[in-house]
């Protein structure tokens, strides 16, 4: 059974659609991260997914159930962190965790919950003294109560530090390895790359591509950079490598030689150095980045060095 399954959902606002013909399935124990740029729709379908909005056109599952007609069921085994979210200024940490776990009828920890997500020392503070990304992991911890089968996170590293985004990924990997479905959007390429199994990419209302980094950079042909270290280099080196199929560029610093070439000219590249014998030390892939790949598909063109880059850090407003 899918986690999550859109069928030709529509969505407009009168004459402004915002989100086209949409087809999105997302299988059970994936970690899905769904990237778009702003006025892409993720946020739209996200609140599609939770019955904050209605579809204009076509179906909308979460875990099985009808999302318009059987909501009441799904957010019982759900957590979310969603857009915009507010904390009620007057009640403490506690209280929160607290209202969460009893709304589930859950048995958690209010304790365990905060410790886990990094304001142990918070709890018993009221939440309108906590800084967006103290407020952003109170939020976080009651999405976690009563161990949801689907965690639905919109932007779940904003307002963190590096440090605390780090923390957050530890946490949607740990939820996944307990075997939960964590779908998550993001504008922090950095912040989905390292554990995502798949990602979708939303592009002016419509899903443009979705797969596994690896199969996305299949599918556009993008290079990877092979770095290769040898005991000594022949003069001729980058000649004789640039002979290669598959080779668009060779750089040798004194022992280390940086190859770009498409995928599954490796092999080749490693015979011929030793060919012309080259002992190779060691050798490893850098792949293209998550980043290269959502310029490609968004805009159809490499990203230049002049051009200003997606995010992939951290916001630069921060926790304190």
């Amino acid at each position: 059974m899918s986690a999550i399954d859109l069928t030709n959902v529509t969505k407009a606002y009168g004459e402004v659609t915002a989100v086209e013909k949409l087809n999105l399935v997302v299988e059970e124990g994936e970690i899905y991260g769904f990237l778009g740029p702003n006025g892409a729709g993720k946020s739209t379908t996200i609140k599609m997914l939770l019955d904050f909005v209605r579809p204009t056109d076509g179906e909308v599952q979460v875990l099985g159930l009808d999302s318009q007609h059987e909501i009441l069921q799904i957010r019982q085994r759900i957590g979310v962190l969603p857009e915009g979210f507010s904390v009620y200024n007057r009640l403490t940490g506690r209280q929160h965790l607290k209202f969460a776990i009893e709304s589930k009828k859950a048995n958690d920890n209010p304790d365990q919950l905060a410790e886990r997500v990094g304001i142990p020392d918070a709890i018993d503070r009221k939440a309108g003294g906590y800084s967006k990304g103290m407020a952003q992991r109170l939020v976080l911890g009651m999405a976690l109560v009563g161990d949801p089968d689907l965690l639905i996170l919109d932007e779940p590293s904003t307002g963190l530090d590096p440090a605390g985004a780090r923390e957050i990924r530890n946490i949607i990997q740990e939820e996944n390895d307990r075997g939960a479905t964590v779908f998550f959007s993001s504008h922090i390429l950095g912040q989905i790359e390292p554990i995502c199994d798949r990602v979708g990419i939303l592009q002016e209302r419509k899903l443009v591509a979705e797969d596994s980094i690896e199969e996305l950079q299949r599918a556009t042909g993008a290079e990877e950079t092979l770095v290769i270290t040898v005991d000594k280099l022949p003069n001729d080196t980058s000649e004789y490598l640039n002979d290669i199929s598959g080779v668009s560029s060779v750089s040798v610093d004194e022992t280390t030689v940086r190859v770009s070439c498409t995928s599954g000219s490796e092999t080749t590249i490693l015979r011929a150095l030793e060919e012309s014998d080259t002992k190779v030390v060691n050798f490893t892939t850098e792949g293209t980045s998550l980043e290269d790949l959502f310029i490609e598909y968004t805009t159809g063109r490499r990203q230049t060095e002049s051009e200003t880059p997606m995010t992939t850090g951290s916001d630069t407003e921060v926790e304190r």
